[in-house]
């Protein structure tokens, strides 16, 4: 019986929606829970760059993407669920961009 896998990226505001920028330890914190939790974990570098509205507020945002690739289980999903809501009052946000996707390691 194979194992399935799922990758679950999360982009993280360089700003916090006030415009003050986001204190560098958050990301490292994140990444070290990420790791303890499911082993690897990481986070690319280059600035993703985006734009959205909520109400009638159009903001601007640059973003980092961390992805970790885990086990594809309902108690995997129901942590990053709770994660989610973890990482919007850490990173002061209305929403968190995290996106699942099935993967097939070879």
């Amino acid at each position: 019986m194979s194992i399935s896998y799922r990758r679950y990226e999360i982009l993280l505001p360089r700003q916090f929606n006030d415009g003050r920028q986001v204190p560098p330890r958050l990301f490292d914190e994140t990444l070290i829970e990420l790791r303890r939790q499911f082993g690897p974990a990481s986070c690319e570098t280059q600035t993703i760059q985006g734009q959205w509205q909520h109400q009638r507020e159009i903001y601007h945002d640059q973003s980092v993407r961390v992805f970790v690739d885990v086990e594809d289980i309902p108690e995997n999903r129901a942590f990053f669920l709770c994660f989610k809501q973890k990482l919007k009052q850490q990173f002061d946000q209305f929403d968190i961009w995290m996106t699942s996707h099935p993967i097939d390691v070879l």
